[in-house]
């Protein structure tokens, strides 16, 4: 049931895509869409960690002060990031 959701849920938004979209550009419209957004690039040799030296130690910065709407607005999109794999937890200590 869950494949079928998604199988819809793309062609509502490739008909959305249509709609905004110039015709001419209706080619390209897989590469604009919502599933296609929400995943990486394929991982390439010149990726690359970066690493820290053992003896590094970093140093305590200022946190920029922020209302409580602005903090959760920040934390969901954390959340929706990770969700997608564009970002990963640190792993400095």
């Amino acid at each position: 049931m869950e494949d079928r959701e998604r199988e819809e849920e793309a062609i509502e938004d490739r008909q959305k895509m249509e709609d905004m979209v110039s015709k001419r550009f209706h080619k390209w419209l897989k590469v604009f869409g919502k599933q296609e957004s929400e995943r990486m690039p394929i991982r390439k040799t010149w990726d690359h960690a970066i690493d820290l030296q053992d003896e590094f130690i970093p140093r305590k910065g200022r946190i920029y002060p922020l209302l409580r709407i602005e903090r959760e607005e920040v934390q969901a999109f954390m959340d929706s990031q990770l969700k997608k794999g564009y970002i990963r937890p640190s792993k400095s200590p």
